[in-house]
């Protein structure tokens, strides 16, 4: 089995449990693995693996919700779908309101576990996609001198030619050489383009 293949990875102390949904997976033929415990989980966890958690609110040891606190203090991107009986709720609609994709109450019916992992791994597949393009991003300003990220910004800010070259105490000229650099370096082909480099930047905290 390849590591890039979404898999589904499943926590529940329920033996029966975890069977039932690894046997449900297996009749759509999506790859799962299934652990006992939290720290089983953890034991193995590789963040690059891509895939979703369906997890049990309810463990002893560590509970499904102090897995997903560790999980987000590690920035995990794994999307979470827990499994909750009737007096979890409260605890699950916290979760979600702290990251979790979704939760299902017990006893719950096949297809609307499928059409929640389903989900989750859609989540998982575009939250690695704009990882990677924020990475991309990121990688090509880094290449940038001092000065030409100073350009940049600015030209990314709106900012005309002789504006910036005013605020940096340099010549248009100098400045139009600068933003050629910029836009050579980042592949940019229109201003447009480094305004959404520099807006993804700054939803990213940069």
């Amino acid at each position: 089995m390849s590591d890039h293949e979404p898999t589904v990875f499943v926590v529940d102390d329920d033996e029966p449990v975890r069977d039932a949904i690894a046997m449900l997976l297996d009749t759509v033929d999506l790859p799962c693995e299934t652990f006992a415990s939290a720290q089983d989980f953890l034991d193995t966890y590789d963040a690059s693996r891509t895939g979703c958690l369906v997890l049990d609110i309810r463990m002893p040891g560590m509970s499904g919700l102090e897995l997903h606190e560790h999980l987000l203090e590690l920035q995990a991107p794994v999307p979470i779908v827990f499994i909750t009986g009737h007096g979890d709720i409260p605890m699950a609609v916290e979760a979600m309101k702290r990251g979790a994709l979704d939760f299902i109450r017990k006893p719950f019916r096949d297809q609307e576990l499928l059409d929640r992992i389903q989900e989750a791994l859609s989540v998982d597949e575009a939250q690695r996609a704009e990882y990677a393009g924020l990475e991309q991003v990121r990688a090509k300003v880094a290449s940038l001198t001092p000065r030409e990220k100073e350009v940049f910004l600015r030209v990314a800010d709106g900012q005309a030619n002789k504006v910036v070259a005013i605020d940096l105490g340099i010549s248009e000229r100098t400045v139009e050489i600068h933003r050629s650099q910029v836009m050579q370096k980042t592949g940019a082909r229109t201003l447009a383009d480094l305004v959404r480099m520099k807006i993804t930047l700054e939803r990213a905290g940069d």
